[in-house]
C-alpha cells in the first residue's frame, strides 16, 4: 500500500501541471472531405475542435481516432453528426471559457442566434466556421479572442484550405499556427 506523504502530493502536483497544458487542432468546413494531413498535422494535439460543416460522421470519427473531439453542426450536416454534436458549445479548456458555434459571425457583426449569449456573458475564446475565412481578431469590447479557422474541405469558394494549432496552458492561449494545405489539383 502507497502512503501518499507531502513529498507525494508535491510530485502528483508538478506533474498535473505539466499535463495540464492542451494542444489544440482546430478545422471547420470539412464538407465531407477526409485529408490524410489532418492525422499528421493534428497527431500531437491533446484535443481536436471542429467548428461545424463536418459533412459526414466518418471525418468525425477518423477525427476522433487521432485525438478527443470537440465539435458542433453545422448548416449543411445531416441529422446523424446533429443527433452526436450540439448547435452551440461552451466548455472550459484549462482556464480559458471556450464558447463553439458554426454559424457565429465575427467581432461587431456576430450573428443574431449567439449575440445575446456572447454580451450576457463574454467567453474568453468564441469559435465559428461558415464563412470559409481564416479569420483570428480580437474583440476589445468584450476581451475575447475570436478564430475561424476557415475551411479544411475542397467545397466552397475559398482558395486556400486551412488549418489552425494552438496550445492553450492556463489562462493562456498562445503559439497560434496557421496551416495551408496547397492542393494542386483544385481549380
Amino acid at each position: 500500500m502507497l502512503k501518499c506523504g507531502k513529498r507525494f502530493r508535491q510530485y502528483r502536483t508538478r506533474c498535473h501541471r505539466i499535463e495540464a497544458m492542451r494542444r489544440i487542432g482546430l478545422l471547420s468546413d470539412t464538407h465531407g472531405c477526409w485529408d490524410e494531413r489532418y492525422a499528421k498535422y493534428f497527431k500531437d494535439c491533446d484535443e481536436i475542435w471542429h467548428a461545424g460543416d463536418i459533412g459526414t460522421m466518418e471525418v468525425a470519427d477518423r477525427l476522433a481516432e487521432i485525438a478527443p473531439l470537440r465539435a458542433v453542426y453545422g448548416n449543411i450536416d445531416s441529422g446523424d453528426v446533429r443527433i452526436r454534436f450540439p448547435e452551440t458549445y461552451r466548455w472550459k479548456c484549462e482556464e480559458v471559457d471556450v464558447l463553439m458555434k458554426h454559424i457565429g459571425g465575427y467581432p461587431g457583426k456576430y450573428d443574431a442566434s449567439i449575440r445575446r449569449t456572447i454580451y450576457a456573458k463574454p467567453p474568453q475564446l468564441f469559435i465559428s466556421g461558415h464563412s470559409h475565412l481564416l479569420k483570428v481578431v480580437h474583440d476589445p469590447t468584450i476581451d475575447c479572442l475570436h478564430i475561424n479557422p476557415g475551411a479544411a474541405g475542397r467545397y466552397g469558394f475559398h482558395e486556400v484550405r486551412t488549418l489552425v494549432r494552438f496550445v492553450i496552458d492556463g489562462k493562456e492561449i498562445r503559439d497560434l499556427e496557421v496551416i495551408e494545405l496547397s492542393d494542386p489539383t483544385r481549380n
